[in-house]
């Protein structure tokens, strides 16, 4: 099998994976993925503007502005002037946002445990060294 090949593989089946985990999980107030991404770097990077929301999830300024909108609606960010040019506005996480998306992950690595205590022994013995080979490969520039 071909580098690129086993690329692709592997973006399709984490792809897979999450949207199955999301849909176990879901509840009929669940988050849109992009809301998922926004609150996620929120939490992770702190307050920030809507243009440097989209750029770190990435999607579209107008696209980070409609997430933005509905995650304030129901009280998971609020918008707040930049200390540092109060011409400008950040989004801030809430602590509703925070607990909403600290469940929503638990949530889906309960189900995954679920999945896991279904594998084999030897797939289990390999899911071990799965997870710091992707945050490796997730911090790399």
């Amino acid at each position: 099998m071909t580098t690129e090949q086993q690329a692709f593989d592997i973006v399709v089946a984490l792809h897979r994976l999450l949207r199955s985990l999301r849909h176990a999980v879901r509840d009929s107030n669940s988050l849109q993925p992009t809301q998922i991404l926004v609150l996620t770097q929120l939490v992770s990077a702190g307050p920030m503007r809507i243009g440097e929301l989209a750029l770190r999830v990435p999607c579209s300024q107008p696209t980070a502005t409609v997430a933005v909108t509905g995650l304030e609606a129901v009280g998971y960010v609020r918008r707040e002037p930049d200390p540092a040019d109060g011409r400008a506005i950040r989004v801030v996480v809430t602590d509703a946002g925070r607990e909403t998306l600290l469940s929503l992950a638990h949530g889906e690595a309960e189900e995954l445990v679920t999945r896991i205590s279904q594998l084999d022994p030897a797939d289990q013995e390999q899911l071990q060294h799965i997870a710091p080979i992707l945050n490796k490969l997730a911090t790399q520039p």
